[in-house]
């Protein structure tokens, strides 16, 4: 008898995240994480990512093996985290729209990195793996009168770093180098390779 799949579950709220999975063909349920995202600032900024991706997948997990016994089907939780790095310091998401043109105009003109930390737990095995990703981004210089446009938007007040690649962000970007999912929020083929190492057929 063919052994099932593990279940995945997608420890996030974020509707990018969401999409990007349903495009690559996946089956999930989603459980956001509400663990905090305060990074530890005694690590590098890699070890940062992680360590919040890894709080956020081991929360999910945690909550979630009381109601699978081990007659139900075991599950994967797939947690992430993406930073906005300039000048070797995360951005984070903006506060306000003042906040939010105080980000832009550093980005303006400049490159920076956008990383995202994966990590996965499986429920049966206790097994965790992870990777950090990074693309490298360079802004067109940007006007202040395009920066409040943009702002007016609404679009940069609940993205790291102020801006959305996938949407009208996508006009400030002169270059990049690496993954596009990545810089969305989560770099699908990433995370294949760490599902395949798991214990996930993809």
């Amino acid at each position: 008898m063919k052994q099932a799949q593990p279940l995945l579950i997608l420890a996030s709220e974020s509707p990018r995240r969401k999409q990007l999975l349903l495009e690559a063909g996946f089956q999930f349920s989603v459980i956001p994480s509400k663990v905090s995202e305060i990074p530890d600032e005694n690590l590098n900024i890699n070890d940062q990512i992680l360590d919040i991706a890894r709080r956020k997948a081991t929360a999910i997990t945690t909550e979630s093996l009381p109601l699978h016994s081990s007659e139900i089907q075991e599950f994967i939780v797939i947690a992430a985290d993406t930073e906005v790095i300039f000048a070797g310091k995360p951005l984070g998401k903006p506060q306000n729209k003042a906040d939010a043109f105080r980000i832009l105009r550093l980005l303006s003109g400049n490159a920076h990195e956008v990383k995202t930390a994966i990590c996965l737990i499986h429920s049966k095995t206790l097994t965790e793996v992870s990777q950090v990703e990074t693309t490298k981004i360079i802004f067109k210089s940007l006007s202040e009168a395009e920066i409040w446009s943009y702002i007016e938007t609404g679009e940069p007040l609940d993205k790291a770093g102020a801006y959305a690649i996938q949407g009208l962000g996508r006009n400030f970007v002169a270059e990049f180098e690496g993954s596009f999912d990545n810089v969305v929020g989560l770099p699908i083929q990433v995370l294949k390779l760490l599902l395949e190492q798991i214990g996930f057929k993809s």
